[in-house]
């Protein structure tokens, strides 16, 4: 079978996906293409870099319209992960220990060994695998803060969606040429993780990028994620817990699968932890409330 699916589109159906590309740049690493944004000054005595990374399905462009704000005191990284976004999306096994890989050959390239930490969704357990290497000496960077938001990081507590328990039913293999969802369907997936009030945002870009590449085919490897974080929680999330880095949660109480309890149980198991509800926002706080969610990381990792 090809390793890699689908060919670079011509052209793209949102303008804003347009502009996200143009923002960053690609990085030939660990034999694969993967796309990166570094914006920000590169040199700053008032706040350490900033490292986002994002969750599943999704990708970096979650945070397109935020960059600007953070951009203005600090340097910022964000990341594809492989098979995600703009990066290279591969005919392969998907694990956590791969995508950590691809952050810590990005962060090397770049250049990073001090950075605030803010994850979201799947990304929650990749930066979990990170936290547990660096406890461990094999991520060599100072992790100065940390930023947490909506993700199963208690796979026990989560309500998965009907699509996700689809896809879970299905065998780990790249979906026939022919049925795999089209955008508009990722779109509708993605509106329904959201706060009922803002059932009519516009996840058409978001979706593109899934679909890019042939991502869509490969959602139900992608997916599986989901089992592992299931079989390794006591790693992922027990770095998260007790790396000795500040910790601020952050959550949309209105998620429909990463429920709040979670963020709750999570500050009960971190008590020095801090949490800020994010009022009318569900799974992606930062699509959803910008303004609220910015002012939220602002309190947490500062300006």
């Amino acid at each position: 079978m090809a390793d890699h699916l689908g060919a670079s589109a011509d052209g793209w159906e949102h303008a804003a996906v347009a502009a996200w590309e143009a923002k960053g740049s690609y990085h030939d690493l660990l034999g694969r293409r993967i796309f990166a944004v570094d914006h920000g000054p590169t040199s700053s005595e008032r706040a350490e870099p900033l490292l986002v990374i994002h969750g599943y399905p999704t990708s970096s462009f979650d945070y397109a319209p935020l960059l600007p704000v953070w951009a203005e005191h600090r340097r910022v990284l964000l990341v594809d992960l492989i098979g995600y976004g703009l990066s290279e999306k591969p005919d392969i096994a998907y694990t956590m220990a791969g995508q950590a890989d691809v952050v810590m050959a990005v962060t090397e390239r770049l250049g990073l060994g001090r950075l605030a930490l803010l994850t979201h969704d799947m990304g929650d357990t990749v930066g979990g695998e990170l936290l547990a290497r660096h406890a461990e000496g094999r991520w060599p960077v100072e992790v100065t803060r940390r930023v947490v938001t909506n993700g199963s990081i208690y796979i026990d507590m989560a309500h998965l969606s009907d699509g996700q328990l689809m896809l879970l039913s299905f065998p780990a293999a790249v979906t026939p040429q022919e049925l795999p969802p089209p955008a508009a369907t990722i779109a509708a997936g993605l509106v329904a993780t959201l706060a009922p009030a803002r059932a009519g945002t516009d996840m058409g870009p978001h979706a593109e990028l899934v679909a890019h590449g042939g991502g869509n085919r490969l959602l139900a490897r992608t997916i599986r994620y989901i089992e592992e974080r299931r079989a390794n929680e006591r790693r992922f999330t027990g770095a998260i817990e007790t790396h000795p880095s500040p910790l601020s949660v952050v959550w949309g109480p209105e998620d429909p699968i990463a429920v709040a309890d979670m963020a709750q149980r999570l500050v009960q198991e971190r008590p020095d932890a801090s949490l800020t509800w994010i009022d009318g926002a569900g799974h992606y706080p930062q699509i959803e409330e910008p303004d609220a969610f910015l002012a939220a990381v602002g309190r947490a990792i500062g300006p």
